[in-house]
């Protein structure tokens, strides 16, 4: 098996694969020591034709392929394919439309988060070799073993992708995997601008001074690891960033009096350029201080309404064969239990007729919850 090296070869490939409805894709890359991920191998399929792109190769342009990403004629088929997206992203192709099996999967009722293998295990009735899972793939010439493993993940994967597609079309659900779709493409989902690290993270108070070193150490953090291409938790790690906020340190002596930080951090040039952000920024914290609000004082959600609602989310799920994850999470329960009007997609769209109007009548004291044997069943109340 030879992986595509030249111009000229993928120029070829991608017009096999530019008449299809469909292609699959997956990539193979390394990020464990690095911020960006490092692009190994893009794998790509059709039911009549699979091939392996070396993205690594000198010299080779990935234009072609990258416009087939973007042909909004094309469905882009991936299993979980976040970080994929995430690289292509970068690349400036979007894949759109884009059909993810794992959601679809969960949709289906194959559980929260389905592997791969055990997909295509249930669906195609075969094992996956798993053995070059584990692989260096930067390193060349790559193994016939390994490019049999990359090169399958796409070939299973284009059997699958139909019937999946055509279940859940059956099922009246191919809607629920679109809505999916949309937020998995959203490039604000792979936002990397320093300036909005912070909202990754959860301040823990809200004064002006907290607020502004906060948000100047978490963007200091995200530069200096897209600069350095290391990971964040290589810079600082997150813990460490509340601990700055909250002391506020602006020279080394105060640095080292912290726990969370590197021993030595503060006397570092890593340190020292931090320091000088933080001494800027504590000049005017409340220009600096993102603008947000504190959360209220409400009581916390009620434990028991929660509970129920835990259960009342497993028993619709197992009914509806769809993954409680699809459905909502504890969060979303949470919101429900303090409020009908909770902003939460669980009391949206499809979500809404299938669990969120029964979390209210339960909140209500319109249905209850019944065991009958080892089922949990919804029934009304009679008035």
């Amino acid at each position: 098996m030879t992986p595509i090296t030249t111009n000229e070869a993928l120029a070829a490939f991608c017009d096999q694969l530019s008449g299809s409805e469909f292609i699959t894709v997956d990539t193979e890359f390394m990020r464990e020591t690095t911020y960006w991920p490092r692009l190994c191998l893009i794998q790509a399929a059709t039911p009549t034709v699979a091939g392996i792109i070396d993205p690594m190769a000198d010299g080779l342009d990935l234009a072609p392929f990258l416009d087939l990403l973007r042909d909004t004629r094309i469905i882009k088929v991936f299993h979980a394919a976040r970080q994929d997206v995430e690289i292509f992203n970068k690349l400036g192709a979007m894949p759109t439309p884009l059909f993810d099996t794992q959601v679809a999967g969960m949709a289906a009722g194959f559980g929260d988060q389905v592997a791969y293998d055990s997909l295509v295990r249930q669906m195609l009735k075969k094992d996956v070799d798993k053995g070059s899972r584990f692989t260096d793939w930067a390193r060349r010439p790559l193994s016939e073993s390994q490019l049999t493993y990359a090169l399958g993940d796409v070939t299973h994967l284009a059997a699958l992708y139909p019937r999946l597609r055509d279940r859940l079309a059956r099922e009246g659900r191919l809607e629920w995997v679109s809505q999916e779709m949309e937020a998995l493409t959203d490039p604000a989902l792979y936002d990397t601008d320093p300036d909005n690290a912070w909202k990754r993270l959860k301040p823990k108070k809200f004064s002006a001074k907290y607020l502004a070193a906060f948000q100047a150490t978490a963007a200091w953090r995200e530069r200096a690891a897209q600069e350095r291409d290391q990971p964040r938790g290589r810079i600082l790690k997150d813990d460490a960033i509340d601990e700055i906020a909250t002391q506020a340190p602006t020279d080394a002596d105060a640095f080292s009096r912290l726990r969370a930080p590197p021993k030595g951090f503060g006397g570092s040039r890593l340190g020292q350029d931090l320091i000088e952000v933080l001494r800027d920024v504590l000049k005017n914290p409340e220009e600096h201080a993102p603008d947000i609000q504190k959360p209220s004082g409400r009581e916390p959600a009620p434990a028991s309404v929660v509970e129920l609602l835990k259960v009342l989310l497993k028993a619709k799920s197992e009914q509806a064969n769809v993954a409680t994850k699809l459905l909502a999470n504890v969060s979303d329960l949470e919101k429900i239990a303090l409020s009908d009007d909770a902003d939460v997609d669980a009391l949206k769209g499809w979500r809404r007729q299938l669990f969120g109007e029964d979390a209210l009548k339960l909140k209500r004291g319109e249905i209850a919850l019944v065991l009958n044997g080892a089922k949990v069943e919804v029934v009304e109340i009679e008035n």
